[in-house]
């Protein structure tokens, strides 16, 4: 099941587990992946767009192996906050992977992450190449990272 309002995506989640952060490309999907408490995502990997049910096949093997209870997508909005064909794109994944699994599956604005990996990446002194190899799952982890710190937020407050 997807949701829009991550507040409904908290309630549809497993009290604990990791939760799985994806970063939608048009040629790769980074992947990140958050600890059990769900406090941190970390990237785990990138992997090359080929066809929905490969691409949804691997996502599924990595939240099985990983014991995921839910999946947060990027949400590639406009600057102006607009959804064009990108964002149509990423929901029509999210509809299509919500018909092979029942973990919940929520959308995160990702406006800026990959600036934001790419800036991290530049900090650590990351060559062009390596740069080149994850940003994907680096961006992933920001968008995750996003969404982690708003559930923590959720769960200090009453909704």
């Amino acid at each position: 099941m997807t949701f829009d309002e991550i507040g409904r995506f908290a309630d549809a989640l497993p009290p604990a587990g990791p939760l799985i952060g994806l970063d939608l490309g048009e040629r790769t999907i980074g992947i990140a992946i958050s600890d059990g408490l769900r406090s941190t995502a970390t990237p785990l990997e990138t992997i090359r767009r080929r066809k929905f049910s490969g691409d949804a096949a691997r996502l599924l093997e990595i939240a099985a192996g990983r014991d995921a209870g839910g999946i947060v997508l990027g949400l590639p909005r406009n600057m102006d906050g607009s959804e064009g064909p990108r964002c149509q794109s990423t929901r029509a994944f999210a509809r299509n992977l919500s018909r092979l699994t029942d973990l919940p599956i929520t959308f995160w604005d990702e406006r800026l992450s990959t600036v934001a990996a790419e800036r991290a990446l530049l900090e650590a002194d990351t060559s062009r190449r390596r740069r080149a190899e994850v940003i994907d799952h680096v961006a992933a982890a920001y968008i995750l990272q996003g969404a982690l710190d708003r559930l923590a937020n959720l769960k200090g407050t009453s909704r």
